[in-house]
């Protein structure tokens, strides 16, 4: 799995040459700051056909000092989480093709009809 950055975001959306760079990396990071300003907000932002970002609250808890094995008290904090849409998710984890026998209707349609002609 490669990481991109975001200059190389930029570069992608400037490849076909419609836009320039330095207009490009204005939207993107416009973007990304009204993403940011409307989750310190509390609200919840949905891009269609992408997914939706949140805020997740984690509650104080307690842990341990890996170095000293001690415990400490972790504070409260709040994180981002994201959920993909269902399009996204099809887009990474494509179905197979399935293959059907010659003269074989596939579907539930044709178990139907099959099942109506008995």
């Amino acid at each position: 799995m490669e990481t991109i950055s975001k200059s190389q975001i930029i570069d992608k959306i400037c490849q076909d040459g419609k836009i320039s760079k330095t207009a490009a990396k204005i939207v993107i990071d416009a973007a990304l700051e009204a993403i940011k300003a409307e989750l310190v907000a509390g609200n919840k932002v949905s891009l269609f056909g992408f997914g939706a970002f949140d805020i997740r609250e984690r509650a104080a808890r307690e842990g341990i000092n890996p170095l000293t094995k001690e415990k400490i008290q972790i504070a409260a904090s709040k994180g981002v989480g994201f959920k993909a849409t269902k399009s996204l998710k099809e887009a990474m984890n494509p179905k197979p093709v399935e293959k059907t026998k010659k003269g074989a209707k596939k579907g539930a349609k044709a178990t139907a009809k099959k099942a109506a002609k008995k």
